[in-house]
């Protein structure tokens, strides 16, 4: 087992893993960016070091940054959590070169699935049904033009090297595919590097369902499916598991075709297939090659913790379950409670939190990046933390998650709070009845009451009087724990200790 983890990521995923790391006796090292010297993250590793500006590109991925921070802290093993460079495989390939174990899937493997052409072909050639497509690069807007026509509108347009809903483009129309294309490979080239583009048969009304996966070098397990339909411009919500559309034997095909699926590209360590629901039928959607956001929902129903399994699978220990073994618990439903004003069309909102509290009680978990004072910069991902709820069926877990959000108190920014208080008030939510483009169809965040002149004041002038110190931002905590190590890349050693009242990274979680 490895002696000492870095973490390469930051907010709620950073705090997670080290949570999990540190139950097994490893230590855990953690990153931080310029933009991150207060974050609550670091309070939660044994060791933080220093790897850059705010600017993402010169911080968390900056490849060479992140190898020199496991190298002066004499790393055994990298987890990269999600995003960021956690499905690169040039930094798996470098992480083995630098003598590093990376927690995740093998470079060819983690290539292969993030190739969506590539990993439509393998798995039409394992009997995965795929949705009707073109596997290959779009050369033109006459090439798109033609296909487009062959397959009927809508169609969809993907970025080949795309992931988490970016580079895609929805084209009702002949008259919008012109603007659709270039804009589709304009947002590809910026995101990932390559403008390559492809294009699918847009399915309307169709569900998004997915099958988390553990692969070892011996064994495989599925688990249940995640319903992952509340989206927002291909960008998820709220998860649950188990689907309320799906029924036993479809189930049983689900985790099947996505274990075998995954087994057909070498794939090791965690991943997740993702599929599309519609007509009665499945097709394959895509592979997300690293530990999914959603991944609390799963842990809740079968007790399995993904990244203890996630770290023994790395350090050649292998799985501790087997397929036989798993079993299910209840429902859990999951909401990403984000920093974004859901009245104004979901606005980024950074800012400092000046009130912080999270709800409590039976059946529910809050994985959280933030505290009372923490500041939400405008450089990264708005996710400020995980509200996940557990019961015995899906109707009580809908009960305990209203609860659960009227609970929730965040003051400082904005948040989507109000959102999925809306979302789960609407009989279509409770009666299970979810499609992928459910919250524009039905206009939810459109439908939510704007504030009045009076709570924008209170805001500004809460906001205004922390900024100029004259009102406490809430319990302050020193940063560092008394006697820690901190260490910067430059080697500089300094130990930290400040007044305030400090908390063990053991309580707070």
């Amino acid at each position: 087992m490895f002696r000492r983890l870095l973490i390469a990521n930051r907010g709620e995923i950073a705090i997670r893993v080290a949570r999990t790391a540190r139950e097994m006796g490893i230590r855990t090292i953690g990153v931080y960016s310029e933009a991150d010297r207060s974050a609550l993250h670091r309070r939660a590793m044994d060791e933080t070091l220093l790897i850059g500006s705010a600017l993402p590109a010169d911080s968390y991925l900056h490849i060479e940054h992140v190898l020199e921070a496991a190298r002066v802290a004499r790393a055994d093993a990298i987890h990269p959590g999600y995003g960021f460079l956690s499905e690169n495989p040039a930094f798996a390939r470098r992480c083995a070169e630098a003598g590093l174990v990376f927690v995740g899937p093998p470079p060819d493997a983690m290539a292969l699935s993030g190739d969506k052409i590539a990993a439509r072909k393998t798995m039409a050639g394992e009997g995965v049904p795929v949705t009707r497509g073109v596997d290959r690069p779009l050369r033109t807007v006459n090439d798109a033009r033609t296909i487009a026509s062959e397959i009927g509108y809508p169609v969809l347009f993907k970025a080949t090297a795309g992931g988490g809903g970016i580079g895609m483009s929805r084209v009702d129309r002949p008259a919008e595919l012109a603007a659709a294309f270039e804009s589709a490979r304009g947002v590809a080239l910026a995101n990932f590097g390559n403008a390559d583009l492809f294009l699918e048969k847009y399915l309307r009304r169709a569900r998004h369902v997915e099958v988390q996966v553990l692969l070892d070098s011996a064994d495989g397990v599925g688990f249940v499916e995640r319903e992952c339909s509340v989206q927002r411009r291909h960008q998820k919500l709220v998860e649950e598991t188990p689907s309320p559309a799906v029924e036993r034997s479809l189930r049983s095909r689900l985790i099947e075709t996505a274990v075998r699926g995954l087994r057909a590209i070498g794939y090791r360590n965690a991943g997740t297939v993702e599929f599309l629901l519609h007509d009665g039928r499945f097709t394959f959607n895509e592979v997300n090659a690293r530990l999914q956001v959603e991944h609390p929902i799963t842990e809740m129903v079968t007790g399995v913790d993904l990244v203890r399994q996630q770290i023994r699978i790395a350090a050649g220990d292998g799985l501790e379950i087997s397929q036989s073994e798993l079993r299910r618990h209840g429902h859990a439903i999951e909401c990403r409670v984000n920093a974004e004003d859901p009245i104004r069309n979901f606005l980024p909102s950074p800012g400092r939190i000046v009130g912080y509290r999270e709800p409590t009680g039976p059946g529910v978990r809050v994985d959280s990046g933030v505290a009372a004072g923490s500041l939400v910069p405008p450089y990264y991902d708005p996710l400020m933390a995980k509200l996940v709820v557990h019961a015995t069926n899906r109707k009580k877990a809908i009960e305990v998650m209203r609860r659960s959000i009227d609970a929730f108190e965040i003051r400082g920014v904005h948040t989507n709070l109000p959102f999925h208080r809306a979302l789960l008030g609407k009989s279509v939510f409770v009666r299970g009845n979810l499609w992928t483009t459910m919250v524009a169809d039905l206009r939810i965040a459109a439908r939510l009451r704007s504030r009045g002149p009076w709570e924008e004041r209170v805001a500004a002038i809460a906001a205004a009087l922390v900024a100029s110190g004259r009102v406490a931002r809430g319990p302050t905590f020193p940063l560092e724990r008394p006697s820690v190590a901190r260490w910067s890349l430059a080697g500089r050693r300094e130990r930290l200790s400040g007044g305030g009242h400090a908390v063990s990274p053991r309580r707070r979680w």
